[in-house]
């Protein structure tokens, strides 16, 4: 499912319970200097990362000031972020001109302790190549190195390396619980361009080898991944991040299942084995 672009006015984008991934949460909030905002989502594990600006953070009275250090867009400096658990109330005021901030949220049902996450904790990835248009970078912000203190969440951001290539490929699913081939994950997206008035493509092919499904992708377009398989593309001459949350039925862990047509490329692609790997 595409959602376009819009003004979401701090209201949830992908809400509790949503008929297409239930196992996600997302918010997009925009602040100026000195405004606030509140949330609790019941239900769900959520992750504070400022897509732009600076925001001070409080979660049940544990505070971490001054969170995120990017100015014009998301290629401006490092993501961080902050754990909150389930049904915490969250206080986030802005301490910069303007902030753009993302709520990523899984659903989960035991109650951990809040942290955060700052730019020397990130585990990045970079992987693919120039020749195979596949060259691309990720930052793990609720990865592997947080294993154990959360529950069912991963967070992360993806960029393409250079001007234009695909992301997801070789194209994979995660749509069915049946381990140890594959699990049950819920994924949400969340692109941008740069420039901004570029575009993409995100295709979803539900069964291989027959015609799917493409959305033409924008700067800020939202898509919710409920099953199939999922490879996007930025148009040449273009950069495109997305900003990604996975949540689990069972466990955290992300086992991808890859399209039988196109699993063999897996061979052909330099270091997606470490990519692979990373998603736990």
């Amino acid at each position: 499912m595409h959602i376009a672009p819009h003004d979401n006015k701090n209201r949830p984008i992908v809400d509790c319970d949503n008929p297409t991934v239930p196992l996600n949460y997302f918010n997009i909030v925009k602040l100026k200097r000195g405004e606030a905002f509140e949330y609790r989502v019941p239900g769900y594990e959520t992750c504070i990362v400022p897509a732009t600006g600076t925001v001070d953070v409080t979660v049940e009275g544990v505070s971490f000031p001054a969170l995120g250090n990017r100015g014009a867009d998301v290629w401006d400096g490092e993501p961080e972020g902050v754990y909150v658990p389930v049904g915490a109330k969250v206080t986030m005021v802005c301490t910069s001109e303007t902030t753009e901030t993302f709520v990523a949220g899984a659903k989960y049902d035991r109650v951990l302790d809040p942290f955060d996450v700052r730019a020397d904790g990130i585990d990045l990835v970079q992987y693919g190549s120039d020749d195979t248009k596949t060259h691309r970078k990720i930052k793990h912000i609720l990865g592997q190195k947080q294993a154990g203190k959360v529950g069912r969440l991963l967070v992360s951001e993806l960029f393409t390396v250079g001007a234009g290539g695909w992301s997801g490929f070789p194209s994979h699913k995660h749509d069915t619980e049946r381990l140890p081939d594959e699990t049950r994950h819920d994924e949400t997206y969340n692109f941008r361009f740069r420039p901004n008035w570029g575009s993409g493509l995100q295709m979803l092919q539900r069964v291989d080898n027959e015609p799917g499904d493409a959305y033409h992708i924008m700067d800020g377009s939202t898509v919710c991944i409920d099953r199939g398989y999922h490879p996007c593309c930025v148009l040449p001459g273009y950069e495109m991040y997305y900003f990604t949350i996975l949540g689990g039925l069972t466990q955290r862990p992300l086992v991808q299942y890859f399209q039988p047509t196109h699993a063999y490329q897996i061979e052909t692609i330099p270091g997606i084995k470490d990519m692979i790997a990373k998603f736990k």
